[in-house]
């Protein structure tokens, strides 16, 4: 990704709550296997979903498109 990209990752990232962080983690869509639960997403703070999400679309080198998804 190029700097603006993940300048624009984190920006995104960080306007999101719990819900949102929570349902993007539960259906990212990753070349190798991420089997987050729903209670070790529930027992983490809001800070570390973030983290984990910023890792995982770093990795996948993917910015989510929020626009098509529902927090559930």
């Amino acid at each position: 990704m190029q700097s603006e990209q993940v300048e624009e990752l984190v920006c995104l990232i960080s306007s999101l709550d719990r819900p949102t962080l929570t349902y993007q983690l539960l259906e990212f869509s990753a070349n190798f296997p991420v089997d987050f639960t729903p209670e070790f997403l529930d027992a983490q703070d809001v800070e570390r979903l973030r983290h984990l999400l910023f890792a995982l679309c770093m990795q996948s080198q993917y910015i989510p498109d929020l626009a098509t998804s529902t927090a559930a």
